[in-house]
């Protein structure tokens, strides 16, 4: 921990990326490593065909002892965790193609007023304001997930963790859905509502199930999200999609713009899609705007040609 009165950082374990695995987010894997505990050769076990998903992660640290809290955070609350020597793992808004990614929060500079998050190189970390870091967090509810040693346990005994429990039923709820079980998915999503009927994670991932299934009670799901926090990017992009399959391309492409009011860059892919709401509905130059958009965005897109082509013909 520095000794700085105005930067507070925890000095993290470099991992390389390339340590990331079907099993071990990145983030997990840093946090372990800094509490002592390695848990690659845990992760080598065989995995299903699919990308890193959070909960396998946890449950690997939970099998070598460390404790783990998922809940609605703040940055009061992260601060006080940095000087607790605790570097809490943060969801934040992704970049190009991906939609989400977990950060593990390092630091803080109270005077400079930034927050300091961990990046896997040399004597590197990513610093960004406290109003451009907490504008990005809400729009994931400012979700944290604390792994700690059980013998710290009682550090968090007396605390409010607002949605711990039902966040952990979401969480819980990735490994079958990337299976395809979606009615368990269900099942466990609504419980995580009833559980918590505040958390708009929890009405935003029942939503998305939803809308997967092609029920109508996505919509539902959708509107309450945004009513419980405004922000919720992942809410407004999930309505645009599901008028998108139902061909009401004016209500698709109005959801699509305030999700992208909400963060233009978090997601290249949502302006392709705005692109055909809005050649649907007679905005060629807009969905032009938006073709170029989502190749700036999405550099390495595998649709490249066929989107250029389709550039040079509006």
């Amino acid at each position: 921990m520095s000794n700085s009165q105005s930067e507070h950082l925890i000095n993290l374990p470099l991992v390389s990326k390339s340590e990331e695995s079907a099993r071990l987010p990145l983030a997990i894997n840093v946090v372990a490593k800094y509490w002592g505990e390695d848990l690659t050769s845990l992760a080598s076990e065989p995995a299903p065909a699919r990308g890193a998903v959070m909960i396998d992660g946890i449950d690997l640290a939970e099998k070598r002892g460390l404790a783990c809290y998922i809940y609605k955070s703040s940055l009061k609350d992260l601060k006080r965790r940095i000087d607790q020597g605790i570097p809490p793992i943060v969801i934040m808004p992704g970049i190009q193609d991906v939609v989400q990614h977990a950060t593990v929060v390092s630091g803080y500079n109270s005077d400079e007023r930034r927050i300091l998050t961990y990046v896997p190189e040399p004597d590197t970390f990513g610093a960004v304001s406290e109003s451009k870091f907490e504008s990005d967090w809400v729009q994931d509810d400012t979700t944290a997930i604390v792994l700690i040693p059980q013998d710290m346990k009682s550090i968090m005994k007396n605390e409010e963790l607002k949605f711990n429990k039902s966040n952990r039923l979401c969480f819980e709820s990735e490994r079958p859905r990337h299976e395809g079980r979606l009615n368990l998915v269900v099942d466990m999503l609504t419980e995580a509502t009833q559980v918590d009927p505040d958390n708009p994670q929890a009405w935003c991932l029942l939503a998305g199930v939803h809308n997967e299934m092609g029920s109508d009670q996505a919509v539902a799901c959708y509107e309450r999200t945004i009513k419980l926090n405004p922000q919720y990017y992942l809410a407004y992009r999930g309505l645009g999609n599901y008028f998108l399959k139902r061909k009401d391309h004016a209500l698709a492409e109005a959801y699509y713009t305030k999700a992208i009011e909400i963060n233009p860059v978090r997601f290249g892919p949502i302006y392709k899609n705005r692109a055909v709401a809005r050649l649907q509905i007679g905005n060629n130059a807009g969905a032009k705007q938006d073709l170029v958009r989502y190749l700036e965005q999405t550099p390495n897109a595998g649709d490249r040609k066929s989107i250029e082509d389709a550039i040079s013909q509006l």
